[in-house]
């Protein structure tokens, strides 16, 4: 669940992205409230005035705590809907550890990586030319918003799934970025599994 705001470019209006979904789109208006539908699956909603409803504050990808998201919730079912609202509140860029790597079966520039993040083990599809076994890397997971403004999703790369991205320095937007193509390799101080980014 991803929620963005931007008051001075687009209005008072809170964007709330519960699935990354492609259209098309059906729209249900309730009060200052829109529901948005695909499939009959809600993905979203637009609410209007949210500064009158919440503390909201920001520009861009706002961070989810459990009090905006209980004021998103009010606002919600206030204008009529009975959906609930389920956040994920667990850190979205962590220290992972790269166990396996394999060569893409259809890709020579890929690789198919096995890694470990301890709560799980993704298989994550990755183009970068220092990428190895055994190393720690910055692992961005599924729902990550990048500082981009793109959001990472299950995806398949010449038919191999991937869940998840390993992270450059230049993706994530840190100071003396290297301009050459590769992946930020950490050292052993890393915890794997921990948070990345203070959040």
């Amino acid at each position: 669940m991803n929620l963005f705001y931007n008051n001075e470019a687009v209005g008072d209006v809170a964007f709330l992205q519960i699935e990354v979904t492609e259209g098309p789109f059906d729209y249900v208006t309730k009060g200052d409230v829109v529901e948005i539908r695909n499939n009959d699956q809600v993905v979203g909603y637009n609410i209007f005035n949210i500064s009158k409803k919440s503390q909201i504050s920001g520009n861009g990808h706002i961070k989810l705590t459990e009090a905006l998201v209980a004021e998103l919730q009010t606002a919600i079912t206030d204008a009529g809907f009975d959906y609930k609202l389920n956040a994920d509140f667990s850190p979205k860029f962590v220290v992972g550890y790269v166990e396996t790597k394999e060569k893409h079966p259809d890709a020579d520039k890929l690789s198919v990586l096995k890694v470990d993040v301890v709560t799980e083990q993704l298989q994550i599809v990755c183009g970068a030319p220092n990428v190895e076994a055994g190393q720690k890397v910055v692992v961005a997971k599924v729902g990550a918003v990048m500082p981009s403004g793109m959001v990472i999703k299950d995806a398949e790369l010449r038919g191999v799934a991937s869940s998840g991205m390993i992270c450059s320095m230049k993706e994530l937007n840190l100071p003396n970025a290297p301009q050459e193509k590769g992946i930020m390799v950490l050292s052993d101080d890393y915890t794997v599994g921990q948070a990345f980014f203070e959040e």
